[in-house]
């Protein structure tokens, strides 16, 4: 059983240990010790990181009793070690999980919200709410949790049996809980059952900034970033505001309103430029309709190759599969990927299902329909224009 010296006293960093056991897994080493200051994973907590004297411990994983570190190196059974811990990976993860307890009491207070889901990861926290809440209500208990770290409140720990939890105001109670409980309790805020670190006080938790928050199952995800996250993703955001004023000559908070005005006039362009596309192909059709090779059966086989939006391709194929006794074919680039239409008109006996699994084949792409009419998309690579006439030669060679 090892000594987890975590559970009391999240500020400790270093212990000397003596190895229990050492066996390989897959491509590393896992290493018991009788005791430790590196908290596994558990709890929606990612687990620490630290050192067994020089050694990194990528990861610590537990066993009931037992916790196991996970190295590149095997020790001895019995051989005396140094644990060390990496502060700033354990600091991080307090700071978010008890962010989170911090957070999620705040909605319970403000709004009558439930935390009913917890996720960490190394780049956002996440909890999700039983309820839908507003913009209104995230601020609110975005500004509740910050109070409590301005307070800087200690945080404090109890062992009781579970006989006694009702004696507590808890904000999750789990019934199945057997046995000496931990409760993490903080001040003037929220107290519930936790295995995870917590630091003395909430202070050390910097801030809690959310980030989003999204319809979910019924309720509402709620994304957050807690402490030097938090801190690190603002002057992220900062960067991308400042920088972006400077293209567009405005002030920072004039950004939204001239990304709006851009977005409307680059619309209207597109509109503009797909109606002026729609007119020049009108025109040119007829001289396309003139060159189109016919196939086996008399129908003219139409070939248009072009660049744009998908809604450009689906504007082109409604004018050619118009006429009668075609098969038309529209092959359209857009950014990085190719999007192919078949449609066959009259009483062609053509099958456009099958031509598109050709297109699937040439462009590695997806796509499918019935006979008289399918479509798909693939990639575009620098080639995509040779393998569209490798597909039209196909086409024509098997058809004509």
């Amino acid at each position: 059983m090892t000594d987890k010296l975590y559970e009391n006293d999240s500020m400790q960093q270093s212990c000397q240990s003596v190895v229990m056991a050492c066996r390989q897994k897959d491509d590393h080493f896992e290493v018991l010790l009788d005791r430790t200051v590196i908290f596994p994973e558990g709890g929606g907590q990612l687990s620490d990181q630290g050192w067994l004297n020089k050694e990194p411990v990528f990861y610590a994983s537990e066993d009931g009793p037992d916790v196991w570190h996970w190295t590149k190196k095997a020790f001895r059974e019995g051989e005396p070690v140094t644990v060390t811990l990496n502060w700033d990976v354990r600091l991080d993860r307090m700071q978010q999980h008890c962010g989170e307890h911090m957070l999620s009491f705040a909605f319970w207070k403000t709004c009558g919200a439930n935390n009913v889901g917890f996720h960490m990861n190394e780049e956002s926290v996440f909890i999700d709410l039983d309820k839908e809440v507003t913009e209104e209500d995230v601020k609110k208990a975005e500004l509740l949790a910050n109070k409590a770290i301005w307070e800087n409140n200690p945080i404090t720990l109890h062992y009781v049996p579970h006989t006694e939890l009702g004696n507590y105001q808890l904000r999750k109670k789990n019934e199945k809980l057997r046995g000496t409980v931990r409760l993490v309790a903080i001040k003037n805020g929220d107290t519930c059952t936790c295995c995870g670190t917590h630091p003395p006080f909430t202070g050390m938790v910097g801030s809690v900034k959310v980030i989003r928050f999204s319809h979910y199952k019924g309720g509402c995800r709620i994304e957050f970033l807690c402490g030097r996250r938090a801190l690190e993703e603002m002057h992220k955001r900062n960067l991308i505001l400042e920088e972006t004023s400077n293209l567009l000559s405005v002030k920072a908070q004039e950004v939204l309103p001239a990304v709006e005005k851009l977005r409307q006039d680059s619309l209207n362009l597109r509109s503009q430029l797909r109606e002026k596309t729609q007119a020049l192909f009108k025109h040119e059709l007829p001289q396309i309709l003139k060159e189109a090779p016919l196939l086996s059966d008399g129908t003219r086989f139409v070939w248009i190759e072009t660049e744009g939006i998908p809604a450009d391709g689906k504007s082109i194929m409604k004018l050619v599969s118009a006429l009668d006794h075609v098969l038309a074919a529209v092959i359209l680039k857009n950014d990085n990927r190719v999007m192919y239409q078949f449609a066959v008109t009259g009483n062609g006996s053509f099958n456009c299902r099958d031509f598109c699994q050709m297109a699937n084949e040439v462009f590695e792409g997806r796509g499918g329909g019935s006979p008289k009419s399918a479509q798909g998309g693939g990639t575009a690579g620098l080639d995509w224009k040779q393998k569209a006439e490798s597909l039209r030669s196909r086409i024509l060679k098997e058809n004509q």
